[in-house]
């Protein structure tokens, strides 16, 4: 297995913050040097046991993305390398898990599309037959595919706490009712032609977010990550059937394993075993694979 990393320690540009996953640097006034890290979180408590190779799946498959999809919107991707903008001594923290990218003014609104009932969206319909607002047909199923995808937005929350599920109406009074429009559109037309593609790969894309921003004209863009394990719900078309949760290429073995341990949810986490960061990692890899192959 190769060297995880933690935390990139870039010390040749400003730190501008850390997330869950990514820790973000600015390069000048107008660009970012995102470097995505080997962390995982689970139930909203960042492990201290990274899963290695991470961050290289997450970035190689947001640019194939990015690349794929770049015709319908505009993009964050600058085409400056990473190995560029860094201290030579720092570049083997940004090698194949960092991308230098516009800088832009984010919309604080999740954009998520969904194609099938799974997650926050099956509660949200079991408990009162719709998602974020929009009324579903009675007796679908858990995993059910849904008539046609649906823009089903979240309020980004703070950190440590879960992102709350909200109706159109709230993208707009966030961002005005016209990028508000824009940002539902084309979240639904980003969903439907990767779902096509996948499909052709022998994977189900359940429902996915995309993030969103603007740069000084007001034009949007799609940035942060794309299409990941991280941000989207990926299925084997082979193992999906209605009615269970289908297995997914993620951190489902770490969910899995932290459900049978005696934890109450709350920092520190457990630390993870071996085989257990094994398989995780070789989930994020085989995602990869199928997808670029």
């Amino acid at each position: 297995m190769t060297t995880a990393l933690h935390q990139s320690t870039i010390k040749s540009l400003p730190l501008l913050g850390r997330g869950k996953v990514r820790d973000m640097y600015a390069v000048g006034e107008d660009k970012l040097l995102i470097v995505a890290s080997d962390r995982i979180s689970a139930f909203d408590v960042i492990l201290d046991d990274p899963i290695p190779g991470k961050g290289q799946v997450l970035t190689e498959l947001t640019e194939f993305w990015l690349k794929k999809l770049g015709h319908l919107i505009p993009t964050h991707v600058t085409g400056i390398k990473p190995e560029d903008v860094v201290a030579a001594d720092e570049i083997e923290q940004v090698r194949g898990r960092a991308m230098v990218v516009k800088r832009l003014k984010p919309v604080l609104v999740e954009a998520v599309a969904r194609g099938y009932l799974i997650g926050s969206g099956w509660k949200d319909y079991q408990a009162t037959g719709a998602v974020c607002g929009i009324t579903l047909p009675a007796g679908l199923k858990q995993a059910g595919k849904l008539p046609q995808p649906i823009f089903t937005p979240a309020a980004k929350a703070e950190f440590g706490t879960h992102d709350e599920n909200v109706d159109f109406a709230h993208v707009v009074n966030e961002v005005g009712q016209a990028t508000a429009e824009k940002i539902r559109d084309i979240t639904l037309k980003l969903y439907a032609e990767a779902s096509a593609f996948a499909a052709t790969k022998g994977i189900i894309i359940a429902d996915t977010k995309f993030e969103f921003g603007l740069d000084d004209k007001g034009v949007l863009h799609l940035m942060d990550e794309v299409l990941t394990p991280d941000s989207s719900r990926f299925w084997p078309a082979d193992g999906y059937r209605e009615g269970i949760s289908p297995p997914s290429f993620d951190k489902q073995f770490v969910r899995d394993w932290l459900e049978t341990q005696p934890w109450d949810k709350t920092p520190p986490a457990p630390r993870l075993p071996e085989d257990v960061l094994k398989k995780t990692a070789a989930k994020y890899r085989e995602a990869l694979d199928r997808l670029t192959a």
